[in-house]
């Protein structure tokens, strides 16, 4: 399912694009500032975000720019400029488009639609994670283990992402709780040692190795030498 992550700070915005996306098919996250989508798309596989352009502290325009030092996760800008200035400063901030407020829910859709299939050609290798014998393909939610390939669930596939793209960093299990599950869990953090031992017994060896125990921290993700 494609994922989309709308970042607003305006409560009303959020509820309505996540009604109207969520209709479409789409599954939807939110953050409501620019910090919380940085967080965000560390622990979450987003197919495409939609921001803001006004918000405080961190605008739409500024978290592009953030966004683009290190991904081209394809962004859409939704604006109430459409002053040339304001296009050509969306562009130059790395957004692949715009829409201008107020928008119809159609017209979102079809550009959303586009954006993606364009992407979608664009970006195959910047979606892979090839790590020693572990190869993770973010569009197609597929993991190879050597030459077999592992069924997981999304969870599984969030958690071993988080941990490949911070290959080398411990996570304590609370940061790793708080990056997956965020507040849609209450538990323990024993459903991650859980979620870690699955994964681990599916990868198999050697790659099961890469996953390892850090004693008095969490987990972290290396490929030993």
């Amino acid at each position: 399912m494609t994922t989309l992550l709308i970042v607003d700070d305006e409560s009303s915005m959020r509820r309505l694009l996540d009604i109207q996306l969520t209709q479409k098919g789409y599954h939807v996250v939110t953050a409501v500032s620019g910090e919380e989508a940085l967080h965000t798309l560390k622990a979450v596989l987003v197919d495409l975000l939609i921001i803001d352009g006004m918000m405080p502290e961190m605008d739409g325009f500024t978290l592009s720019e953030t966004i683009r030092q290190s991904s081209e996760v394809p962004i859409l800008l939704l604006t109430a400029l459409d002053d040339r200035q304001s296009v050509l400063k969306g562009f130059h901030s790395g957004v692949d488009d715009y829409v201008t407020k107020p928008f119809d829910s159609e017209e979102l859709h079809v550009r959303i639609q586009a954006i993606l299939k364009r992407s979608r050609h664009a970006t195959t290798a910047f979606r892979e994670l090839v790590r020693g014998e572990l190869l993770v393909n973010m569009d197609a939610r597929s993991v190879m283990s050597g030459n077999r390939k592992v069924t997981v669930t999304l969870k599984e596939l969030e958690l071993l992402v988080l941990l490949m793209r911070s290959e080398g960093r411990a996570f304590s299990r609370e940061e790793l709780l708080a990056h997956i599950w965020r507040q849609q869990y209450e538990g323990t953090t024993r459903t991650v040692d859980t979620h870690i031992k699955t994964l681990r017994i599916k990868l198999g060896p050697p790659v099961d190795q890469y996953v390892q125990t850090v004693w008095g921290i969490g987990y972290k993700f290396e490929v030993p030498q």
